[in-house]
């Protein structure tokens, strides 16, 4: 931007240019960022940001994040993850029951939402109970894999 646009070419001629006689325009006054958010700020931090000094909970050394990791699916998508044909196979499969690998899906564990009607043999790291008796019922099968 050119000179003749910046707006203190406004304020030539006005001694203190808009920053008052007396406060003067000094440069942090206040301290810089979020200085003083615990004494001469703290009416702000209490007012618009409560809860942003202190601590809460416990602490956890370590965190290994993957050992939560553990992707779940209903009994109800089974066969929409699983891929085409596999439900019909399972149906027409006159005693050869598909096997469904849930870990290589991406899920790691089956929960009993929903209800299966035809013979499934299904791998995963984890059934729920629902889960497990529902296939069994169905007469399939459940495999822990690791």
């Amino acid at each position: 931007m050119p000179t003749r646009l910046h707006k203190s070419r406004n304020k030539r001629g006005h001694v203190s240019c808009g920053h008052g006689r007396i406060g003067k325009h000094r440069k942090h006054p206040g301290g810089r960022g979020n200085a003083g958010g615990q004494h001469h700020h703290r009416i702000m931090f209490d007012k618009y940001h409560p809860g942003y000094f202190g601590k809460v909970g416990m602490r956890h050394f370590h965190v290994l994040k993957n050992r939560k990791f553990t992707p779940t699916i209903n009994l109800d998508k089974l066969f929409n993850a699983a891929g085409d044909g596999v439900y019909e196979a399972a149906k027409n499969g006159g005693g050869k029951a598909p096997v469904i690998d849930l870990t290589n899906l991406g899920y790691f564990k089956l929960l009993g939402n929903g209800e299966i009607k035809v013979p499934v043999i299904v791998k995963a790291k984890y059934f729920s109970k629902l889960a497990e008796k529902k296939i069994k019922e169905a007469g399939g099968a459940c495999l822990l894999s690791a």
